[in-house]
């Protein structure tokens, strides 16, 4: 599957970075220099990319695992949805749930995106629904191992 991009930043594409990784880096596109998030502070980042998805296929922005567990820096709406149909810039909403203030700097990889197959549904309202062994147990309801 090939997917169309524009790089208006300085950065390079997004890459898989080893052989059988699921996701790709995206970097912080930041010209006019760095930008601070003090601790539970939130900001919108861009990345200088454009993209173009086929039908039938999202990419999910998610947090990157170093950054979250070393520094407390994550995505806020962990995954960040992009649409088929959407073409304006790809941005993270990035969050600090550390104590110190992180600084974002122009080219950081500061979120990964996922390429993902997804379907719409067709709703159909009914009055009741079928029966199963779990019912209508839901948070915890299996139990603590």
């Amino acid at each position: 599957m090939q997917i169309k991009i524009v790089n208006t930043s300085h950065h390079p594409l997004p890459k898989y970075e080893s052989a059988l990784a699921a996701g790709m880096d995206l970097r912080a596109c930041l010209p006019d220099g760095a930008v601070t998030l003090r601790p539970m502070q939130r900001g919108l980042v861009r990345t200088g990319l454009f993209m173009e998805l086929p039908e039938g296929y999202e990419a999910q922005v998610r947090p990157r695992s170093g950054l979250a567990l070393k520094k407390g820096v994550t995505v806020l709406n962990s995954p960040g949805t992009i649409d088929a149909d959407y073409r304006g810039e790809i941005c993270v909403i990035l969050i600090n749930l550390g104590d110190e203030d992180f600084i974002v700097t122009d080219g950081e990889r500061i979120a990964q995106m996922v390429i993902a197959r997804c379907e719409q549904a067709e709703i159909v309202e009914v009055r009741e629904l079928s029966d199963t062994d779990r019912g209508t147990g839901g948070f915890g309801h299996t139990g603590r191992q």
